[in-house]
């Protein structure tokens, strides 16, 4: 999603799903507490349902409104942590795992691995058995 949209603004737009069906309006939205970046929207699915939890990226805001490229099906079956609470990091691992997201760092360079260090005897010591 674009990253320059106030999280603010979110509040209260109409959310759809990858069909264009209508899933509800964004009830909250949660940032990332390193970044500071929305990450997460809450939308209240119906008068009387709970709110669903929808990752902001791949998502898009279009004519004002948010475009969730997901099923409605796999969103309304997405974990239900609550609103009004701070997400902690298993329950986006959760949440991340259930919209099939890959949330794995990149691979560490080839080059990044620690240099092979003899951690025994000193070459060129007293020791006859020292390596040379």
């Amino acid at each position: 999603m674009q990253t320059d949209v106030d999280p603010r603004s979110l509040i209260g737009r109409k959310a759809f799903d990858r069909h264009g069906s209508k899933l509800g309006t964004v009830d909250e939205v949660y940032l990332d507490d390193a970044t500071g970046i929305a990450e997460w929207a809450a939308i209240r699915t119906g008068l009387f349902s709970r709110d669903a939890f929808v990752p902001l990226e791949p998502s898009e805001l279009v004519e004002g409104t948010l475009h969730v490229p997901f099923e409605r099906a796999l969103i309304k079956d997405a974990p239900d942590f609550g609103v009004g609470r701070h997400l902690s990091p298993e329950q986006e691992l959760q949440l991340y795992h259930h919209y099939g997201i890959d949330v794995s760092g990149p691979p560490d360079p080839p080059d990044s691995a620690p240099p092979d260090r003899d951690f025994g005897r000193i070459a060129g010591s007293d020791d006859p058995d020292a390596p040379s």
